[in-house]
């Protein structure tokens, strides 16, 4: 069963002062690394006010591209 987490004000997605340039979710209060979008039935966004979820997402780069090279090898 998934449990909905109450957040609070600072921490809420949809709440537009958390949003750089309308696209890019930046919040130094909310420590989740991938917080759900404004639309929380759109899937995830990243949060950039997160160092870890910066490196998260360097590291699914990387893992992109490297099974990107070995599938094109063959």
């Amino acid at each position: 069963m998934i449990m909905n987490k109450k957040v609070k004000g600072n921490e809420d997605p949809s709440n537009p002062s958390n949003w750089k340039w309308g696209i890019f979710y930046f919040n130094q209060k909310d420590k989740r690394i991938f917080p759900p979008k404004r639309d929380k039935y759109a899937g995830w966004t990243v949060n950039f006010a997160n160092p870890y979820s910066i490196l998260a997402m360097i590291v699914l780069i990387i893992i992109m591209l490297v099974i990107g090279k070995y599938l094109t090898k063959s």
